[in-house]
């Protein structure tokens, strides 16, 4: 089983796959999504990401669908210590922004949803830059002395913003965040390794990077742009099959599966693989069906070679 790594500043140990909960109640229904999560956690898995804002960009969806799923299923295993929970809050359709009102009422809806008293990692999802960083650096510090969260992270604000964040915590003995959420995978490399990086180590933050493989583009499935119809995450991966990059992106996908075919691993595997050879505490991924889960679980177990890593590092330097 492969070594858990520690959160600094908590006593929270978690799998190297950090899984991703965005498919549940999404394009994974209720029956896949109890059947990824047993598999995870069969595996030695015990860290689940999700956020309130899930799944509120389906038609139909309102947000909450996946806490719910995922409520539904820690209230049927019974056994709620067993795993770490992280979700997010400054999206959902009926809680958005950061202001300190909303944000309670956020935490204390995702806490109904999920079917428990308290969140391991309570996540600040997007920045709301008409609330001073201070008072939301108050607010979170609040959720976690009330004991609603356990710990509190920051994803999607910039370098300043999160840095401020950090040292007026720090100075004001409130509540530091101990994790932050990046976009980062081989396709986009510059802004977390220039910028986010660096943050990480001085204030000595885990690292749980999200699109960890692109969107699916670094699964190697989509090879055209033919291939995408009727995907579900279309207009997330259009991007990468823009003429300024399908090339270059393709590139890298082949060198990822020259890595793959030297270990008999899959493409999956190793791009995750990857992101935990580049040093990040545990990358984000999903899974709509254990078929899909499988290739995931076995980057926690795949050590590739430094000579691999700076192949890959050439063959994404474009992205870097």
């Amino acid at each position: 089983m492969a070594d858990l790594r520690r959160i600094p500043r908590t006593d929270l140990s978690v799998f190297p796959i950090n899984l991703g909960g965005n498919t549940f109640g999404w394009t994974s229904n209720r029956e896949e999504s109890f059947a990824v999560l047993n598999a995870f956690t069969e595996a030695g898995g015990n860290f689940i990401d999700t956020a309130d804002v899930y799944s509120a960009w389906a038609e139909g969806h309102t947000g909450g669908e996946s806490e719910t799923v995922l409520g539904e299923w820690l209230t049927s295993r019974g056994r709620r210590d067993d795993v770490i929970i992280a979700t997010k809050a400054g999206q959902h359709p009926e809680h958005s922004g950061q202001a300190r009102d909303t944000v309670h009422a956020a935490v204390d809806d995702s806490l109904r949803r999920l079917q428990t008293d308290h969140i391991d990692v309570y996540y600040a999802h997007f920045d709301d830059e008409s609330v001073a960083i201070e008072d939301q650096a108050k607010t979170y510090d609040e959720i976690v002395r009330s004991g609603k969260a356990r710990n509190i992270g920051l994803s999607n604000y910039s370098p300043e913003r999160m840095t401020r964040w950090f040292e007026f915590a720090t100075a004001e003995g409130l509540s530091v965040p101990v994790a932050i959420q990046p976009h980062y995978n081989l396709l986009k490399r510059r802004s977390f390794e220039q910028d986010y990086a660096p943050i990480a180590r001085k204030f000595d933050t885990a690292v749980f990077p999200y699109f960890a493989l692109a969107s699916g583009f670094l699964t190697g499935k989509y090879r055209s742009a033919q291939d995408l119809d009727g995907a579900a995450r279309k207009s997330m991966i259009d991007d990468y099959f823009s003429e300024a990059s399908i090339d270059e992106g393709l590139a890298v996908v082949d060198a990822l599966n020259d890595v793959a075919q030297h270990h008999d691993a899959k493409i999956t595997s190793v791009a995750l693989a990857y992101l935990l050879a580049k040093g990040v505490t545990a990358p984000i991924a999903s899974a709509r069906n254990t078929e899909q889960l499988a290739d995931v679980l076995a980057a926690a177990d795949l050590k590739i070679e430094q000579e691999e890593v700076q192949k890959l590092d050439a063959a994404s330097a474009t992205f870097a």
